[in-house]
């Protein structure tokens, strides 16, 4: 792949294009059928039709997976291949697939179990976390009186810098829990630095992620980054609400937990799973390996995996660069008057598809608003918001419009909301 692909990416052709748009539900348009931009996928991303469909086929069934009779073991093999679908996607072998409501749920009770059982007398994250990783760390933190320690963000990059972590960690550590990507900037932490570096500093040290916000956007690979507890949720990576994923490695499961007596040592499940929302994920995984298949001549599962990934982040870095710079006929938001980008590092490679905007004459809550009148769907990031105001504020801001389309969108889709931003920026009557 040339160079200039991997920095500045690479659009789909017209014949991926398509394909993706026909795989979900109102990419183009509202459920009341009128034309919408959708640039709020970071807050829930679009559905891909099999998944809604699929999930309610299952749902539909009266069946529990803990029988005997043929429909019972069925329902059980599509809860098995969920969970090795997961495993897959991360690249991991044995640990525990632990399901809750949310993710938010799953990393609290990661981070209850880890606090209740690790030695040390510090716990580690970041200003840029979800509320429900940083909360979960302070409050465990102050439940088994150890001190907090928060890295501080960098407001060029919009992110953290590995140094900045790593310079809080020493051998009274008991825990660190980082996001792996903001859901403000966009900005990727480098996970795999900061696990190598900080298990160098204690080789034992226990390491939960936060991948909700980057899953949809690029591969992980657990090898690479061996971490103890990592999460995700299937509704922002293309599937239904009703469903937080975690991966536990062995050491981490084997801590003492909620669990039914009878149930083995390392199994984290209270109550019964759903196998409609495995199915639903195994549909997620199915469209990323058909998408991977436009790449790789390979039947090999990962590796299609991994090539449907590496398309998106392409496909979505090419967006990302639209965005910032234009094109010949359009102009992009770093040159347009009266809009300021913020958190605009240079690096799109360290950058998830997620951008921080304002209006020199208007607030972002306006903004958003006349965004609306227009077609266009994207969120205020206010620090009046309890998933804000702490993140915000490490970098100087009181508020931003966050703009955050997905692979779904097209290079035209790019063009009319800048098209549309440009005309906001013109009108001082707003």
């Amino acid at each position: 792949m040339a160079i200039s692909e991997i920095k500045k990416g690479k659009l789909f052709t017209d014949e991926v294009m398509h394909h993706v748009k026909n795989a979900f539900h109102f990419v183009d348009t509202d459920l009341n059928n009128r034309r919408r931009l959708f640039f709020d996928n970071a807050g829930g991303s679009f559905r891909l039709k099999k998944c809604v469909e699929t999930y309610a086929r299952l749902a539909a069934t009266p069946d529990c997976p803990e029988r005997l009779h043929d429909t019972a073991v069925y329902l059980q093999d599509i809860q098995n291949n969920g969970q090795q679908g997961f495993r897959m996607m991360l690249n991991v072998e044995g640990g525990t697939v632990y399901t809750a409501l949310t993710a938010s749920k799953a990393m609290f009770d990661m981070v209850r179990v880890v606090s209740d059982s690790a030695s040390g007398s510090n716990m580690v994250t970041t200003v840029l976390e979800h509320p429900s990783s940083y909360d979960a760390m302070e409050q465990n933190a102050r439940r088994t009186g150890r001190e907090l320690r928060v890295a501080g963000s960098n407001k060029a990059t919009g992110g953290i810098d590995v140094g900045e972590i790593i310079s809080l960690i020493d051998q009274d550590t008991a825990l660190l829990s980082v996001i792996y990507a903001s859901n403000i900037s966009g900005a990727k932490l480098d996970i795999e630095a900061i696990v190598s570096q900080a298990r160098k500093i204690k080789p034992d040290l226990y390491v939960l992620v936060d991948a909700v916000q980057h899953a949809p956007h690029d591969v992980i690979d657990l090898t690479k980054t061996p971490v103890d507890g990592i999460s995700i949720a299937p509704y922002k990576f293309f599937g239904n609400r009703g469903m937080g994923l975690a991966w536990l490695s062995d050491r981490v499961a084997a801590l003492t937990h909620d669990k039914l007596n009878g149930k083995p040592d390392r199994y984290w499940d209270v109550g019964s799973a759903d196998p409609a929302q495995y199915a639903m994920f195994g549909e997620i995984i199915n469209y990323v390996c058909e998408l991977g298949s436009y790449a790789t001549d390979s039947a090999e599962q990962r590796s299609q995996f991994v090539a449907g990934m590496q398309m998106i982040a392409l496909h979505e870095r090419a967006l990302l660069a639209r965005l910032l710079d234009g094109t010949d006929t359009t102009i992009g938001l770093r040159k347009l008057a009266n809009v300021d980008v913020y958190l605009d590092h240079q690096d799109l490679t360290r950058r998830d598809l997620i951008l921080a905007i304002n209006f020199k004459h208007l607030d972002p809550v306006a903004a958003v608003k006349e965004y609306d009148k227009r077609g266009v769907t994207v969120f205020e990031r206010v620090n009046t918001s309890l998933y804000s105001k702490r993140m915000l504020e490490s970098f100087g801001l009181q508020g931003a419009v966050r703009v955050s389309p997905l692979h779904c969108h097209s290079a035209g889709d790019v063009d009319e909301f800048l098209s549309i931003t440009q005309e906001m920026a013109a009108d001082r009557q707003l």
